[in-house]
């Protein structure tokens, strides 16, 4: 009876996860993937502080809420699985 309840969490997340995906894509997260197996042999200096933008602000907040909101629909889903 509530298979279909799993059944559509499991396509809401397959389609936010598909989200992730070609944002990360678009801002090139996946160009360099030669210059990663290097990095834990650079030295790197310590430029003292850096200061986020604006974007990166509201980018960080909005991951945060959608964390939240998922940690929410998920526990009200076991919740409700577990009640019938």
């Amino acid at each position: 009876m509530y298979y279909s309840f799993f059944i559509l969490y499991l396509i809401i997340g397959f389609f936010i996860t598909l989200g992730f995906l070609f944002w990360a894509i678009k801002n090139g997260q996946f160009k360099d993937q030669q210059r990663a197996k290097f990095l834990p042999l650079v030295d790197i200096e310590d430029s003292g502080v850096v200061t986020a933008s604006r974007n990166n602000r509201y980018q960080s907040y909005l991951l945060y809420s959608l964390m939240a909101f998922v940690l929410m629909v998920s526990v009200s889903v076991m919740v409700y699985a577990f009640m019938i």
